[in-house]
Parts: C-alpha cells; sequence; structure tokens
C-alpha cells in the first residue's frame, strides 16, 4: 500500500534541512533500493527555498509508514513542525499502469 508523508518543516529550519539532507539522501536512498520509496521531493516557499517534504512509500501498514517516516534523519533532527501521513491511492500517470 501506498503512503503520502507530507511534512512541514518549523520556522527558521532552513539550516537543519541543509546540514542534515545528506543523511535524508542516503536514507532515501537506501529506502529506493529496497524499494520501498515510489518518490520524493521538497514543498518550496515563494522564494523557491524548500520547506517541507512529501515523501511516497511502500508500506504494508499505517503504523510501517509511520516507524520508516519516523527513521527519516529530517524526522530525526527535528526538522518537522507537522506529519501527516495519510493511504494514498496512485491512479494518474504511474509507471506500472
Amino acid at each position: 500500500m501506498l503512503f503520502a508523508v507530507l511534512c512541514t518543516d518549523k520556522p527558521n529550519a532552513l539550516q537543519v534541512r541543509m546540514d542534515t539532507r545528506p543523511e535524508h539522501v542516503e536514507f532515501l536512498n537506501d529506502l529506493n533500493a529496497k524499494g520501498g520509496l515510489a518518490f520524493a521531493g521538497p514543498f518550496l516557499d515563494d522564494a523557491g527555498k524548500p520547506n517541507g517534504s512529501l515523501v511516497v512509500i511502500k508500506a504494508e501498514t499505517i503504523e510501517d509508514a509511520r516507524a520508516i517516516a519516523a527513521a527519516d534523519p529530517y524526522a530525526k533532527a527535528g526538522l518537522f513542525a507537522t506529519v501527516d501521513i495519510k493511504p494514498w491511492n496512485w491512479v494518474f500517470n504511474k509507471p506500472e499502469a
């Protein structure tokens, strides 16, 4: 099942994001190699700076999705003000479709 992980950064946390980015990218690369990542990328503010994340992951249960999201180095670094995890159905432009 797919889960959308919608994350909003804390205010003035861009430096935390930049400092933690290498570990975050490594985490997502590993998740992708294991077949657990559908796609991911940052949300951008009006100035084009990242201020949140959308990560769509493959997991068996919402609890598994929560555990994956909690293991993200960004989450561990305290970057996010909010994290919302929702089951998601990819309908249009799905690569496997």
